[in-house]
């Protein structure tokens, strides 16, 4: 079978959140099919990671992506009923190469609503891969923000929500990551197919590191310009490390990941923080750390950083939104706390009491591997593609 994959991001290498799971959905497609990807490239490593794919054996077409320009570019948009997501990943060099790619392949797959709109003029099967509904990023933004911030979030999830209609009406079947990102679909986009395909974690890289952690050491992981990362961090540094730090007074907090942004950098001046930027290995990390915490106040889906934690046997502290996605059981595989004073209890917890953080990450350990083995979580994914074609005894009547 020719799959044609379609992408924000060019799927490789696997080192921030969509780019784990697009370059896991084109390997694992890949042993059985031909896969030609189409995806935009952002900067000169994925330029350069799309000539690498190709030398895999993946031919990846790349367009240049300049972010800021096309922000300003949309912006007209905001007096038209188009979300302003489809002018930010407009590009009439990247559809005429899907027009092309469309008349080779058999069957398509779009990661993600912006990628989705590329093929709407198609008539080729297709899945449309949302792993969660945008609107509802969107929506969750303009509650979270001031005017006139939320007047444009809130109308950008009213003008996505309405795309992402037209998109599930048009693909064979859509895909979340978690049962609760497609209860979310069924309650706004109801009577259309739809499937779970769970993301994973590499159990293999991602392995506990016994001895390494350093006491009252808190980290966090993930690409810091990225709005809900960014709230993350700063509540965290701001309002949670001061309590922490009032009864332990050497606690850290260290934030690793690349592209802070200048809010994030000036965190750096606070007592007991450290942000690092981009680093090679966040294992490395992640190692050093006491505490794993995710406490984002926006979150849908399965998050990445959790699964990474878990699977390096760290006690990790979530709040209810990082964790929702993540089928596991509070106080058993993680702890769950919600605000500032919540968060900094939990971990003084884990902190007073070493051998009982230690024995939460081996129970989060074990679970990850009973659960979220990437073999297990993508082993439905070739009957989704299968099904996008007749069956033998379709043909045969046809």
């Amino acid at each position: 079978m020719k799959v044609l994959f379609l992408s924000q991001r060019v799927p490789y290498p696997p080192n921030r959140g969509d780019k784990i799971t697009t370059w896991r959905l084109v390997e694992r497609m890949g042993r059985e099919h031909e896969v030609a990807c189409v995806a935009f490239a952002h900067d000169a490593e994925d330029a350069r990671a799309a000539r690498e794919l190709g030398a895999l054996g993946y031919p990846t077409h790349a367009f240049p992506h300049r972010a800021r320009l096309r922000r300003l570019a949309s912006l007209p948009l905001l007096l038209t009923s188009t979300p302003l997501t489809l002018g930010v990943f407009a590009s009439r060099e990247l559809q005429a190469r899907v027009d092309g790619l469309a008349r080779w392949a058999d069957v398509a797959y779009a990661y993600s609503s912006s990628m989705g709109a590329f093929l709407l003029r198609h008539a080729i099967p297709w899945v449309m891969h949302f792993a969660e509904l945008d609107s509802d990023k969107w929506r969750q933004y303009g509650e979270a923000t001031r005017f006139p911030l939320s007047w444009v979030y809130r109308r950008e999830a009213r003008t996505l929500l309405e795309l992402e209609r037209r998109l599930a009406r048009a693909a064979r079947t859509s895909v979340f990551c978690t049962p609760l990102e497609e209860a979310i679909f069924r309650r706004e986009i109801p009577g259309r197919p739809s499937t779970v395909l769970r993301n994973g974690v590499d159990l293999e890289h991602f392995r506990p590191a016994p001895g390494s952690a350093e006491p009252r050491h808190v980290v966090f992981t993930g690409v810091m310009d990225y709005y809900p990362n960014v709230d993350a961090c700063v509540s965290f540094a701001r309002e949670v490390l001061p309590r922490l730090r009032e009864e332990f007074a050497d606690a850290r907090f260290t934030i690793v990941g690349a592209r802070p942004n200048a809010e994030v950098r000036r965190l750096a001046a606070l007592p007991g923080v450290t942000v690092t930027g981009f680093v090679d290995d966040t294992r490395e990390w992640l190692a050093r750390a006491a505490v794993g915490v995710a406490p984002l106040r926006i979150a849908r889906g399965i998050q990445n950083k959790v699964l990474e934690a878990l699977a390096m046997g760290l006690p990790v502290v979530g709040t209810t939104v990082a964790v929702q996605g993540v089928e596991g059981r509070a106080g058993e595989h993680y702890l769950v706390a919600d605000g500032s004073a919540a968060l900094a209890d939990a971990v003084a917890r884990l902190f007073r009491d070493p051998q009982a953080a230690r024995e939460l990450g081996a129970r989060g350990r074990r679970f990850v591997e009973g659960a979220y083995d990437w073999e297990v979580a993508f082993a439905p994914l070739d009957g989704i593609l299968r099904s996008l074609l007749p069956s033998q005894s379709e043909t045969t009547r046809a």
